[in-house]
């Protein structure tokens, strides 16, 4: 309890600073946390490691850092998000690929928007939200439960609905679908540990298999986005080609190759922008090496 009051704190003080003095306290709490949360930095060192296997030990260090750097300033970010307009939010992003997204939405059937923990969703949905069609994010209950209370309620002052990662949650992103809008979920690790076994970085891994699956039973296009930090410090959503899911009269064959489709999109862009993917959860166990099955 002490800590989430703490976190109310630093928001509220966030949200009264202008952004160049946000990020500096932001950076201020980067450094903190790269120097003693020490399991989060081992984790994240070791995942950075494996899209980046030719990188020297020192590399991986400055990478890792850099990584800490970038996902602190997007909470700053996201702690200033609530108070600000449309044009603000605006001013915040550049779009590459929106064509895609609006040539999938043309189909009807909802779109599910995938990517990897990089950069900040939130200002891209929220823009989306308000401009072209609803907004859900597919994302896990976080423990304190003020915490996850906190998440649910500032990305719903940016007109975002938060869906856990359980059945109700399911029924409600089947239902958003069918009102034809945007469900945003990141693909890159599989927290209830029943997703589909494959290779990532040559590393064996498991992925979430239930955006492969809506795919194939009702046809919904998979939207690949990514949304990277510019040296700016503006955002860039780069949107992708949609994925169509096979249907071969197979359906775990199915979910199979799109599954890999996903992956072998999220190394291409883990592998360009490492800085950016902040997954500070071990996905492979440490002696795990490259290449290997074990």
């Amino acid at each position: 309890m002490i800590e989430y009051r703490a976190f109310l704190t630093l928001q509220w003080v966030m949200e009264r600073l202008p952004r160049g003095l946000a990020y500096a306290l932001a950076i201020v709490v980067a450094r903190l946390a790269f120097l003693f949360a020490r399991g989060a930095r081992s984790a994240l060192a070791d995942n950075l490691r494996a899209a980046r296997p030719e990188a020297s030990a020192a590399e991986i260090r400055t990478l890792t850092y850099r990584n800490f750097r970038y996902h602190s300033k997007a909470y700053a970010d996201l702690m200033r998000l609530p108070t600000a307009s449309v044009e603000d939010l605006r001013a915040l992003m550049d779009t590459q690929g929106l064509e895609h997204l609006e040539a999938a939405l043309a189909r009807r059937r909802g779109v599910l928007v995938v990517s990897a923990h990089m950069g900040s969703w939130e200002v891209a949905a929220a823009i989306w939200s308000a401009t072209i069609a609803p907004v859900s994010l597919f994302a896990e209950v976080l423990e304190p439960k003020e915490m996850y209370a906190w998440y649910r309620q500032t990305r719903a002052r940016l007109g975002i609905s938060v869906l856990p990662l359980n059945q109700a949650g399911l029924r409600q992103v089947l239902r958003a679908l069918n009102n034809n809008e945007m469900v945003v979920t990141a693909v890159d690790r599989d927290i209830t540990g029943t997703g589909v076994e494959t290779t990532m970085f040559g590393r064996p891994v498991r992925i979430p298999n239930g955006p492969a699956a809506i795919a194939v039973r009702r046809g919904t296009p998979l939207l690949p986005v990514c949304v990277l930090r510019q040296p700016n410090d503006r955002y860039l959503a780069i949107g992708w080609p949609p994925i169509f899911a096979k249907n071969s009269g197979d359906p775990e064959a199915d979910v199979r190759w799109v599954v890999k489709r996903l992956v072998a999109h999220l190394e291409q862009i883990i592998r360009d922008h490492p800085e950016q993917w902040h997954m500070p959860h071990r996905l492979w166990p440490a002696h795990t090496q490259v290449g290997s099955g074990n």
